[in-house]
């Protein structure tokens, strides 16, 4: 297969023995392949021939009449093409010149004239040999055609201007070229342009739609000719712009030396190193600090990397490497603040107490790392700050709820656009300590995806044996925060991975009694409503009575936080009335205009209408936002023995129903005596626990489904004032659960006057106070029969 350079213009007085007029063409000529070329009529096409076929071919017509057909291949990968691998139509050709190369390749000059159109192959070896037809031009003298001929003249000509390839002779020959069709054939074999548009070029007989065709070529690369100059001008530009600036700078820098002034970049990077200095950094830091700051001179102002490197300089020189707070120790001190800003909550106070105490006596002991765990509105946050105050300490809070990204507690890498440290880093940064208190908010409800597991990040902050060296993506530098009084929040242990857990030293802050709610009300929430309210002491009081009705009529909650918002919602109501001059006297609040001021009652004790029929039982949970009562209800209709279960209940309680519903028909005769022997399995029983939108879960509520389950077989409604709580065994034991003091309260919200709890219990709920304990009479039950004879009034079990 032969190759090509690129095209020369030869015109007429250089190969004037190579010209020659058309000649009869024979049937069958030789068909010699071109590899990512079209030869066109009337053209002088110099071709390379290396292929031992081919140069064989080449002598053949040589010795003969020295005439072939060029055609195009249409695979340029396909070393030797067939007759399926070539285009059907090409030109023939006369080899007008031929040199033999030393490496045994041979280089010819072919003169091209009909365009022929190949028929069947008569042989094809060596070489392939075609029957050809002629393909005359189609031409028609027009307007168009005289337009078409104008336009593609003055296209190639702008295109020669831009173009260096084309030689400035190709532009003189076109300009001399009247013959359309041979016009035609002379731009599109100088074109360097796809060889499937330069073979339409070829195989297009009508020569107006050829120059139509070809005009639209033009017009195309003229554009790409075009923009690629502009792209290459604004490029220049921007390099000259470059360099000019430099030079200029460079010039600047010597002028400000000779005048022994510096330049606004040396005196920044002079500012820097000064604060490196003065920020008392350790070697590791220093070193890094350094080796930024050399960076830094050697980069100039525009670069990208320079804003980078500063603004890590920046971070490095802000932390508080070894800036610190000086702890306030006496035990007298911090009692009184604690006990100034928070009403009981003795655990945490002793807890801190026992720190200062341990301080004192070991100077070098590391901050302990807490988690405060109760419901919403117990003063878990607040207690953080009081803590820091009576220690002394600065006192910096972050929330991780909703924190689904490992980078918001590590930091970014700086390799990243916009990259900066992780919340960790800017909190101390904030702080301007090493050893502040830092309170760590909704620690249960990090989440994790695809960017990371951000509670797995928070193991090395919380580990003691780790967090001396913690090393924040961003700085890539280990910081120490050993000590850091780290202080988590949560209000569950439920959704905290156990090995975070495990780091942490858990304190329950449960609900308030209603009688601390008041004492709360008085000490700290009137108070501080009065001032934000822009009310005077002398102004408004409230009465015992009007706090109390606002705890058990308008909130239910286990914390004092909506207490809080009521007792604002009436001072907003009085400070309306002494803006509009209604009143003029000091305004007492009783329970009486309480209820004026709040509306109707919100919340009422339900146990004595829920109860009243067969089938229901009290119950006692715990949730995240503190204690609550839960009623199980049960009943029976005709069936086959089928158990139904609602209420959105997990697969423990619906376990737990299961286990219930086993141990009463175990004890049917028991229970219910007179209840025919076949009664379970002539009826379906159904189990709702109500709040059907709530999700309820765990093993606590089984002793009051077996309560409801005996109370519908019995046809016996339960005690209104009894409440219950406990896991329940298929032998009838009753096992100890968690969150008792939680339970009790909410059993004593709503008005319940005994309760019955397991017995190994016993030691939680003496821890309640005592005068609160007085208020409810407890039942310790080893058995469920020792539940039932409380809860139902005919039921008594021989021992």
């Amino acid at each position: 297969m032969a190759q090509t350079t690129p095209i020369e213009v030869v015109t007429s007085g250089d190969l004037e023995d190579a010209i020659r007029e058309h000649r009869p063409l024979p049937q069958a000529l030789p068909v010699l392949p071109l590899r990512d070329m079209v030869a066109f009529p009337d053209t002088l096409t110099p071709l390379a021939v290396g292929q031992e076929r081919s140069i064989k071919l080449v002598n053949d017509v040589l010795s003969g009449e020295r005439s072939l057909v060029l055609v195009a291949s249409r695979d340029p990968e396909i070393e030797a093409p067939g007759p399926e691998d070539v285009y059907d139509v090409g030109v023939v050709g006369q080899i007008a010149r031929m040199i033999r190369v030393p490496d045994g390749t041979i280089r010819i000059l072919v003169q091209t004239s009909q365009r022929v159109r190949l028929g069947d192959f008569v042989a094809e070896k060596p070489y392939l040999v075609a029957r050809i037809e002629e393909l005359p031009d189609e031409l028609e003298p027009s307007p168009e055609l005289e337009a078409l001929v104008h336009s593609v003249k003055n296209t190639f000509s702008q295109i020669i201007e831009q173009i260096p390839y084309l030689p400035e002779e190709l532009q003189l020959a076109v300009t001399n070229v009247d013959d359309p069709s041979m016009l035609s054939h002379l731009i599109g074999g100088a074109l360097r342009i796809a060889t499937e548009e330069k073979q339409e070029l070829l195989e297009e007989v009508n020569v107006t739609k050829r120059l139509r065709r070809l005009a639209g070529i033009l017009a195309r690369e003229l554009e790409v000719v075009q923009l690629g100059s502009k792209i290459q001008s604004e490029v220049q530009s921007e390099i000259n712009k470059g360099q000019r600036e430099y030079f200029l700078r460079e010039q600047l820098k010597a002028i400000q030396r000779e005048l022994g002034e510096t330049d606004e970049q040396q005196a920044e990077i002079n500012e820097l190193r000064e604060r490196v200095e003065a920020a008392e950094l350790p070697e590791h830091a220093r070193k890094a600090a350094e080796r930024e700051l050399s960076r830094l001179e050697r980069l100039p102002p525009a670069a990208a990397e320079y804003g980078v490197v500063r603004s890590y300089l920046e971070w490095l020189v802000e932390l508080p490497w070894s800036k610190q707070t000086e702890d306030n120790l006496d035990i007298a001190h911090a009692r009184e603040v604690l006990d100034a800003d928070h009403y009981d909550l003795e655990k945490v106070k002793d807890r801190i107490l026992e720190y200062l105490a341990v301080r004192s006596l070991n100077p070098e002991s590391h901050g302990p790392i807490l988690c405060f765990v109760g419901p919403p509105g117990v003063g878990k946050t607040s207690l953080g700050r009081s803590i820091a105050r009576a220690l002394g300490r600065k006192f910096e809070r972050i929330s991780v709820g909703g924190v689904r990204d490992e980078s918001e507690i590590r930091g970014h890498r700086r390799t990243y656009i916009g990259s900066m440290p992780g919340t960790i880093i800017r909190a101390l940064r904030d702080a301007g300590s090493r050893n502040p208190v830092f309170m760590i908010d909704e620690i249960d409800k990090m989440g994790s995806d695809f960017r990371g597991d951000p509670a797995s990040a928070m193991l090395e902050v919380l580990d003691p044996a780790q967090n001396d060296t913690f090393r924040d993506h961003y700085l890539d530098l280990p910081f120490d925060l050993s000590d850091v009084m780290f202080i988590a929040t949560a209000n569950t242990l439920d959704t905290i991975p156990g090995p975070l857990l495990d780091r942490m030293e858990v304190i329950q802050l449960a609900g308030y009694t209603l009688d601390e709610k008041l004492h709360i009300a008085k000490r700290y929430l009137v108070p501080r409503q009065i001032k934000e309210n822009g009310l005077k002491r002398s102004q408004i009081a409230f009465s015992d009575a009007a706090l109390k009705a606002i705890a058990e009529e308008y909130t239910r909650e286990a914390g004092v936080r909506n207490l809080e918002r009521e007792i604002g919602t009436v001072c907003r109501k009085v400070a309306r009335e002494f803006a509009e001059g209604r009143a003029k006297r000091r305004v007492s609040i009783s329970a009486k205009r309480v209820r004026e001021l709040l509306g109707p009652r919100r919340y009422y004790a339900e146990q004595r209408r829920r109860t009243q029929d067969p089938g229901v039982a009290t119950g006692l949970a715990y949730t995240p936002v503190g204690g609550d009562v839960l009623f199980i209800e049960a009943t029976a209709m005709s069936g086959g023995g089928k158990l139904t279960i609602t209420g959105h209940i997990g697969d423990v309680m619906r376990e737990s129903a299961l286990a219930a519903l086993s141990w009463v028909r175990r004890n049917q005769d028991r229970v219910a005596p007179n209840l025919p022997s076949d009664w379970f399995s002539k009826h379906d029983l159904h189990v709702h626990v109500p709040a059907g939108a709530i999700p309820k879960d765990g093993p606590s509520a089984g002793v009051a489904m077996v309560t409801a389950l005996t109370s519908l077989v019995r046809d016996e409604p339960v005690r209104s004032d009894v409440a219950m709580t406990g896991e329940i065994t298929l032998t009838g034991q009753v096992l100890p659960v968690g969150g008792l003091k939680e339970k009790v309260l909410a059993a004593q919200r709503a008005g319940i006057k005994r309760v019955v709890v397991p017995a190994r219990n016993r030691a939680d709920i003496e821890e309640i106070p005592e005068h609160e304990r007085g208020k409810l009479e407890f039942v310790y039950a080893e058995r469920i029969e020792d539940v039932l004879e409380v809860a139902l009034r005919g039921v008594a079990f021989k021992r």
